[in-house]
């Protein structure tokens, strides 16, 4: 089942990793300034959040085929519309719409996913599922790219959305057939900490989901102008801008079970605060390249940092959930990452607006740094 799981998260993602990419034409179509293009890519982002509350309490009740299958095929109806929208508020209240349906898949995935392997393997097989994920970001820009060039940015919704609703039907019947997802022999014995959860591991449980929260945030608002500063710093084309976004998402191809594995054999604290630390000077560094290939090598150890941080976070929750409320703290751990993105996202833009790239670069880098300084003093004190 996993490498369907995998297709599944690519189905997901497929129409969702758009709005970014293909914000340069989206600007230029309403004639938008940074700010209200950074309300843009948050009527997605926030309803997205937003959704993965019920989402995640409602998979832990009525069982995660039904979310899922809502987070595939609502998604793509939602996408579906969104291109056949002809006005801008039209456009950003399906966009939110989209943003709220997706809201089902991943709350309802992972715990799935965990069933299905040793629990000495859990980061290593949700690095595989990123992979999905990882796939769609990547492939998405570029191909809708090809499609904006000859039937403009709504024309990519579309053409896209089509196939992501046949899939998302073929994967509920393939669950249906399946069943539920039967954990294995090795995993009657659950761990310790999921069985019997202490004050002091959910407050390291917290502390952690506060730390990958806040990275997650601050990349993402920094990243949803990526496009528009390759158009207006580098005088990249607007295709080609779309296109180029794409090497964030590479990373995702590789890293992703890598840094599962490798917070399986070294541990998901020392995993998180490896990169949480080197979100920082990362973003910083966009201010001093001054080529193609320069921006392109920071995009994808961009993306690196994401695609670790993805896996390590959703396994270490599994670890410290108990089985019957992983799908609940999961949905709150993506609505904080999804919330906080969104909020920061105008607010990334009103800065650029006020002070430019640079200045806003800069305050982004070094929040995440005095952020992840405080986090790591807690977490190791605790560790």
């Amino acid at each position: 089942m996993l490498p369907l799981f995998v297709l599944a998260h690519f189905g997901h993602h497929l129409l969702t990793a758009l709005p970014i990419p293909l914000l340069p034409m989206v600007r230029s179509d309403f004639a938008l300034d940074y700010t209200r293009s950074g309300w843009v890519i948050s009527a997605f982002t926030l309803s997205y959040g937003i959704g993965q509350l019920p989402a995640g309490w409602l998979a832990d009740r009525i069982g995660p085929r039904i979310m899922i299958t809502i987070g595939i095929c609502g998604v793509a109806l939602a996408g579906f519309l969104v291109g056949l929208s002809q006005t801008f508020v039209m456009m950003t209240f399906l966009l939110a719409l989209m943003g709220f349906l997706g809201g089902g898949y991943h709350p309802a995935a992972p715990p799935m996913i965990s069933t299905l392997v040793e629990l000495k393997n859990q980061g290593r097989a949700l690095g595989l599922h990123a992979i999905g994920g990882g796939a769609s970001f990547f492939l998405a820009p570029l191909i809708a790219a090809a499609i904006a060039a000859s039937w403009g940015w709504r024309g990519s919704f579309i053409g896209l959305a089509i196939p992501t609703i046949a899939f998302g039907i073929f994967f509920y019947m393939i669950l249906g057939r399946w069943g539920a997802v039967k954990p294995p022999e090795q995993r009657k014995k659950k761990s310790s900490y999921a069985s019997s959860p202490t004050p002091r591991r959910f407050h390291r449980l917290v502390s952690f989901i506060i730390l990958s929260n806040i990275t997650g945030a601050v990349i993402f608002a920094t990243t949803s102008f990526i496009p528009l500063f390759l158009v207006d710093h580098f005088g990249f084309s607007k295709e080609t801008a779309g296109a180029f976004f794409a090497f964030i998402y590479s990373a995702g191809l590789w890293m992703s079970p890598l840094g599962g594995y490798l917070s399986d054999r070294w541990g998901r604290v020392p995993a998180i605060l490896t990169v949480c630390f080197l979100a920082g000077p990362v973003i910083f560094l966009l201010n001093l390249v001054s080529s193609g290939w320069g921006i392109g090598l920071l995009l994808i150890v961009i993306g690196m940092i994401i695609y670790v941080r993805m896996p390590v976070s959703e396994a270490y929750i599994i670890e410290q959930t108990p089985e019957g409320n992983r799908s609940t703290v999961l949905g709150i751990y993506f609505f904080g990452t999804m919330e906080g993105g969104g909020l920061l996202t105008p607010v990334m833009g009103y800065l650029i607006d006020r002070l430019g790239f640079y200045l806003s670069f800069t305050i982004a880098g070094a929040t995440l740094l005095v952020v992840t300084f405080i986090f790591s003093i807690i977490l190791l004190r605790r560790n």
